[in-house]
């Protein structure tokens, strides 16, 4: 569980670091306090949070997606009224972060990407049994550390990542900044085929309703380097992507999960 991306996508974390001024320190206390904590934790099998128990839940998800006709990124900037539409059979959903809010009651993710900053909305996606790809970055050490006391009494399945130059065994780095370049970059890794992916809700010049808190000037600048990755990843990324259905008014939604 331990691959990395090519040098290109490390390269690009490097530079958001000197960009902003993070220490890759930071970055590695945060992976290896988050592996910890989950391999540690006394419910660790129970939970599954287990490294054995995360390797199942990464494997079934990449069934899911690698299988799938189509597969829908939701980003921050997403509209209830783009995925309150008709999906075609065979149709997965991937959810960044708070995005998850866009698709629940609507369409069922198949998993979210997520640093955690999401709020009520992942709140929302585990209370369903979302399973999430929780990524450890060196300035979400005490909001992971707090949700995973919080989710406790009903633990979702996990799949951990970070963005450190070096492999974590245990832990993926698949590529990525934002939570919304991470998806793409996970769904490369994962093996879903390009074509496959559809981009809803994706922006680079207005921060999304399902960003968590933030300030928007820091926002920009950082949907500035998701644009970055995502033009490495996918280019199509900019119109789309794939085929997406006209919104109609029915919502006999078929999807997969």
């Amino acid at each position: 569980m331990d691959g990395a991306p090519d040098d290109a996508f490390i390269q690009i974390q490097d530079e958001v670091r000197q960009h902003f001024g993070w220490a890759h320190e930071d970055d590695a206390k945060s992976a290896v306090a988050l592996l910890s904590a989950c391999e540690n934790h006394p419910h660790a099998d129970a939970f599954g949070w287990s490294r054995t128990a995360r390797n199942a839940t990464l494997e079934r998800i990449r069934g899911v997606l690698t299988t799938a006709d189509s597969v829908v990124l939701v980003g921050a900037a997403a509209q209830r009224k783009e995925l309150d539409r008709s999906w075609p059979a065979g149709t997965v959903f991937v959810a960044a972060d708070g995005a998850v809010g866009a698709c629940l009651d609507l369409v069922m993710p198949a998993c979210v990407v997520t640093d955690l900053d999401g709020g009520e909305h992942l709140d929302a996606a585990v209370s369903r049994g979302v399973p999430l790809f929780v990524h450890a970055h060196g300035d979400n050490l005490s909001t992971w550390a707090r949700l995973l006391r919080a989710w406790s009494s009903n633990p979702p399945q996990l799949v951990l990542t970070h963005q450190c130059r070096n492999p974590i065994e245990g832990m993926l780095n698949p590529g990525g900044f934002t939570d919304g370049d991470r998806a793409a970059c996970l769904m490369r890794w994962l093996g879903v085929e390009e074509e496959k992916v559809i981009f809803v809700g994706y922006s680079t010049d207005r921060v999304g309703p399902w960003s968590g808190t933030t300030d928007p000037v820091r926002k920009l600048e950082k949907l500035a380097w998701m644009a970055t990755v995502l033009d490495l990843v996918s280019p199509k990324w900019r119109t789309g992507g794939g085929d997406v259905p006209s919104p109609d008014s029915t919502k006999d939604f078929e999807t997969q999960a």
